[in-house]
């Protein structure tokens, strides 16, 4: 199975059989799949390797240089295989200290490309590759900007990081082709979404502390009134005919009398999953906590 090129904030790798348990494909008729926070892909690529039937696929982010990758990644694989093969030969043997040139060189080369007014194919390729070279190599696989937009996260501590998975990324690159790559507004997906559409909806999450808020992997705020207004989008396409999984927080892990998702999600069933996650910045809060799976259909 395909899996992940890129590692991102709210990754689903945890709840992915809990996910793939909730899919429709079996007893409804979805000719079209659309994912409007794609993410770092788990469940799109469980999905292309599970839901070989469907005649569309559309996924969609906010975050243009993640968009970019995917289409890089489908469009341009032997000139990113090269890219990043060119990297992992350059940045391994070194001693740390010429790693830590080597990767801030290369972050600044991907914030001048990130910022240009307009990039060709070969600048895509390269931006996007460069992209999958600082996540491999920066600390703990993170996204984040600053309030200028720029990528500054510091170089981690791997000894022999895997910059070049090719056998993945021609897979994900084959398996790509029939996806269709858009960065725009979750809510200018309505046209694609119709009565035999299934939609995964995985929004950055409704932070249960204030220092748990992992969501600013863009410079764009999803406080409760973005999220209230995601619900009545999901309700919105629920009245089309759509099917509709959607995961969230539970906000009852830190407040039992929350009910903030049971308000806005109103005719959607609502289970509480199992999930590893860090609750706050105290290690001893690491720990089983549930997780919304919210959805308007039989399974």
């Amino acid at each position: 199975m395909i899996k992940p090129f890129l590692k991102w904030a709210g990754g689903k790798g945890q709840l992915l059989s809990e996910i793939e348990s909730r899919y429709p494909f079996s007893k409804y008729d979805v000719k079209r799949y659309v994912e409007p926070f794609v993410g770092g892909g788990a469940v799109l690529f469980s999905i292309l390797s599970s839901a070989p039937d469907l005649e569309e696929i559309y996924i969609n982010d906010i975050n243009r240089d993640l968009t970019d990758a995917y289409i890089a990644v489908r469009d341009s694989i032997d000139q990113m295989i090269l890219l990043l093969s060119q990297m992992e030969q350059d940045f391994l043997p070194k001693d740390e200290e010429a790693r830590k040139v080597y990767f801030y060189e290369k972050r600044d080369r991907f914030n001048e490309l990130k910022f240009a007014k307009k990039l060709t194919v070969d600048d895509r390729a390269e931006k996007s590759a460069t992209l999958i070279f600082l996540n491999r190599t920066c600390f703990n696989g993170l996204y984040r900007v600053n309030r200028k937009g720029a990528y500054n996260v510091p170089m981690g501590r791997y000894k022999i990081p895997t910059i070049c998975n090719e056998a993945n990324l021609r897979a994900v690159s084959e398996k790509m082709q029939r996806v269709n790559v858009l960065c725009a507004p979750y809510e200018e997906l309505r046209s694609v979404i119709d009565d035999k559409t299934f939609v995964y909806i995985d929004p950055p999450y409704r932070p249960l502390t204030r220092t748990a808020d992992f969501t600013s992997y863009t410079n764009v705020e999803f406080g409760d009134e973005q999220q209230k207004q995601l619900a009545q989008f999901s309700v919105d396409m629920s009245d089309k005919g759509a099917l509709l999984l959607v995961s969230n927080s539970d906000p009852k892990n830190v407040d039992p009398e929350d009910n903030f998702f049971e308000d806005i999600y109103t005719g959607f069933t609502i289970d509480r999953v199992y999930a590893t996650r860090m609750i706050n910045s105290k290690a001893t809060a690491r720990g089983k906590i549930t997780e919304l799976l919210m959805y308007n259909y039989d399974i």
